[in-house]
């Protein structure tokens, strides 16, 4: 009796599998791309020194994973944001289609926790959208202007609101 330690060699599914990350690695990239464009039209329309994807990667946490940026001293890519200060409360407002503009967080009545962890990430005015997809809050979209206070006009909401609908219908982000 011979043991055979190869099993017999299917190329179908050998195909179907090869053809299964292919397609993977396919949608993967057209997100990145679409990320990327989205995040640096928005920035260079609204003027301002940074625009980034927070992505949502378990049930409210999450991390900085693209930014677009005027400048490699404003790079924040790969933060996760100060766990205690997003909680459910925040994520449901988000959910409900909240959206935040803050012209200066000096003078803004938010939370100690929120202010402190703007300013460590050198923000002064702050602008943030949900991105909704029929599974829920997929991420938010954020403007942060830097170096002064900045007053959000009814129109730069509209553009990032524009931003975040475009990546929350894109099938490279549902199949995500």
């Amino acid at each position: 009796m011979s043991i055979n330690f190869y099993p017999e060699f299917d190329p179908d599914a050998t195909k179907k599998g090869l053809q299964k990350i292919l397609n993977r690695l396919t949608t993967k990239m057209q997100r990145d791309t679409l990320v990327k464009q989205t995040t640096q039209k928005l920035r260079e329309s609204l003027q301002v020194n940074r625009v980034v994807l927070y992505y949502f990667y378990n049930q409210w946490h999450g991390q900085v994973t693209f930014e677009s940026l005027s400048d490699e001293q404003f790079s924040i890519l790969g933060s996760t944001g100060p766990d205690d200060c997003f909680n459910a409360e925040y994520a449901n407002l988000y959910l409900a289609g909240r959206f935040r503009a803050i012209p200066d967080i000096e003078v803004e009545e938010i939370s100690d926790c929120h202010r402190d962890f703007l300013r460590s990430i050198n923000v002064r005015a702050n602008l943030v959208v949900p991105i909704l997809i029929p599974k829920g809050l997929w991420g938010l979209l954020v403007a942060h202007h830097c170096q002064a206070s900045h007053n959000w006009s009814t129109s730069d909401i509209e553009i990032m609101q524009a931003g975040a609908k475009k990546l929350a219908t894109a099938p490279c982000i549902l199949e995500s």
